[in-house]
């Protein structure tokens, strides 16, 4: 049988507990993708401010380009603003308390900051975690406004951590947690 619409083809609509849904059904449901949780800095020593980051994204390999996004009326826009760039520390599994201590309104910032994260101060200028499973320093390349936030992009100007084979801290459903181990290759 040839079918004769397109409700034919198609299967049953899928069970939504809201269409539009409010922004905790939203957050809730974006709570099923597992991300990477980093720690974002600007600045180093006293001019330090650092917050956790779930939203990292590799944008593009010709330029190297990074994306993160940040609260537009938040702290740290103006500051990477007005730094020029930033730096993004991935943690690894052992980090999980920093990973707290940075997403909390009343996180430390300046020099208590950077003794918390054991910071040195990388190539261009932005401190970095040398105990991450890895890091990255940008240069801002553009800002683009999305609803609350801003998508901040930028040109990856250093790196380091590619050999570590840490394991990477990850958030999910509201929580961190860990990948599973995985065998050794071959076997």
């Amino acid at each position: 049988m040839t079918p004769t619409s397109r409700s034919e083809t198609m299967t049953p609509k899928a069970d939504t507990t809201q269409a539009p849904p409010d922004a905790a059904e939203f957050r809730a449901t974006m709570g099923c993708f597992p991300t990477g949780v980093t720690l974002l800095t600007c600045g180093r020593d006293d001019d330090l401010t650092v917050m956790t980051l779930n939203s990292l994204t590799s944008v593009s390999l010709d330029p190297l380009l990074v994306l993160v996004s940040v609260k537009a009326d938040g702290r740290m826009r103006p500051r990477i603003r007005a730094h020029g760039g930033y730096a993004v520390n991935v943690l690894g599994t052992a980090q999980r308390d920093l990973a707290r201590r940075f997403c909390l309104p009343d996180r430390p910032e300046g020099a208590p900051a950077a003794r918390l994260l054991g910071a040195v101060t990388g190539v261009f200028g932005h401190a970095v975690v040398p105990s991450a499973a890895a890091w990255l320093e940008c240069a801002l390349h553009r800002e683009f406004e999305a609803g609350d936030h801003t998508l901040l992009v930028g040109r990856v100007l250093a790196v380091s951590g590619a050999a570590s084979g840490g394991r990477p801290l990850v958030f999910h459903h509201g929580g961190y947690t860990a990948l599973p181990d995985t065998p050794a290759a071959g076997a």
